[in-house]
């Protein structure tokens, strides 16, 4: 705040407090209501008096003050037309969001699963469906025939569905992953991927 006189500061203030009953009428004309308004004059004379630097001594304080109103009361609005109107909490009631660790749980879950597999199936199932080797490039890392391999994945795949419980007919997808049947059965720590 700008350093004035004090008895030029008394003065800055005892106008301020004189224009608040305009302010206030000019205030509940736009707002249409009587609380609504009166924080709105608050918020003016808050913002008029942390910015009288920019405030020309001699100049009009009232209508100063009156498009520093005017300018929050449009600000207010156009930030208000984007929100919904809702007391009751019905439409926050139907908002549902997914907590923001479940994909570290989901990722977990899938380590745990991978490691109650046999080793010969956790590798085929790592190369084809994690390192994104076709079949036959599978087979050769593992010295076996793609029909082997063909088959182990199958195999792995549906010993991951029952093991992270993901409903028949489901895919396994993360947002399909369940900690039910591995938490207490498997060494978390271990990373296969």
């Amino acid at each position: 705040m700008p350093h004035f006189p004090a008895s030029s500061s008394e003065q800055l203030k005892a106008e301020f407090i004189a224009r608040i009953p305009r302010l206030r009428a000019f205030a509940i004309s736009l707002c249409g209501n009587a609380d609504r308004a009166e924080d709105l004059v608050q918020e003016t004379l808050v913002k008029a008096w942390g910015h009288l630097g920019s405030f020309v001594e001699g100049s009009n304080l009232g209508a100063w003050l009156f498009t520093i109103l005017r300018n929050t009361y449009f600000s207010q609005y156009r930030k208000r037309r984007y929100e919904v109107s809702d007391s009751d909490g019905i439409l926050v009631g139907r908002l549902a969001v997914t907590a923001g660790q479940t994909s570290h749980m989901d990722l977990l879950d899938l380590r745990a699963a991978l490691a109650l597999l046999p080793d010969d199936q956790r590798e085929a199932i790592i190369l084809v469906g994690a390192a994104g080797h076709s079949c036959q490039e599978a087979a050769k890392i593992a010295g076996c025939a793609v029909g082997t391999i063909k088959s182990r994945v199958s195999r792995a795949r549906r010993r991951l569905v029952e093991i992270l419980t993901i409903p028949c007919g489901g895919e396994l997808h993360p947002a399909s992953f369940s900690r039910r049947g591995v938490e207490s059965t498997v060494d978390i720590g271990q990373n296969y991927l």
